[in-house]
């Protein structure tokens, strides 16, 4: 009777210890993960439909997945890696892709979601987008910043950069959406 007793009280400390960890990983981090608007989601998918053929996706800092599940979702034949810091939103990240796999269908034919899909703790400053066609970013200034170095010394001719919310320093975006939320959210596109 006594274990019974103590699972409400289990659950709340672990609940604690969860929101602790990412307030801790947010102040490291500089932001905290927040998941992109449906019609943020829906724009980013967009533009990586313009682009042809296959292509390795990389999302720096994936946080809980919805962006990067979206986005492979309507793309076939593409891959997508998510990079992310915080151990509790890329667990969520993970258990979403399985969701996702099972509950909702792909456009168009191809590999399996699961099969195109992996979140992977890292550290978007040090990854190597040497191999990435296209990168999602929903970051912050600070962090567009350190990447913009990056990207010029790393990414491969021809690679896109989606960037939710805040532009790329020293750079000209080839197009700027501003999406229908409520928000008024910008997209902005660049080709290297």
């Amino acid at each position: 009777m006594l274990i019974i007793e103590m699972i409400p009280w289990i659950a709340a400390f672990a609940f604690l210890l969860s929101v602790i960890w990412i307030v801790l990983i947010s102040w490291r981090n500089g932001i905290s993960p927040m998941p992109a608007s449906g019609p943020v989601r829906l724009a980013a998918a967009a533009e990586v439909q313009r682009i042809r053929g296959y292509g390795n996706i990389v999302e720096a800092g994936s946080g809980w997945g919805t962006l990067g599940l979206e986005v492979i979702r309507r793309c076939p034949g593409k891959r997508l890696t998510g990079i992310e810091n915080s151990g509790i939103p890329l667990v969520f990240s993970r258990l979403f892709t399985l969701l996702y796999a099972r509950l909702l269908p792909e456009k168009g034919a191809g590999e399996g979601l699961r099969k195109r899909v992996i979140f992977k703790r890292g550290d978007i400053y040090s990854y190597s987008y040497g191999d990435a066609d296209i990168v999602l970013c929903y970051l912050f200034p600070g962090a567009m910043e350190r990447l913009a170095g990056k990207f010029r010394q790393e990414l491969p001719q021809g690679a896109t950069v989606i960037s939710i919310c805040f532009a790329l320093p020293d750079r000209q975006p080839v197009r700027v959406i501003t999406c229908k939320d409520r928000l008024r959210t910008k997209v902005y596109v660049y080709r290297y």
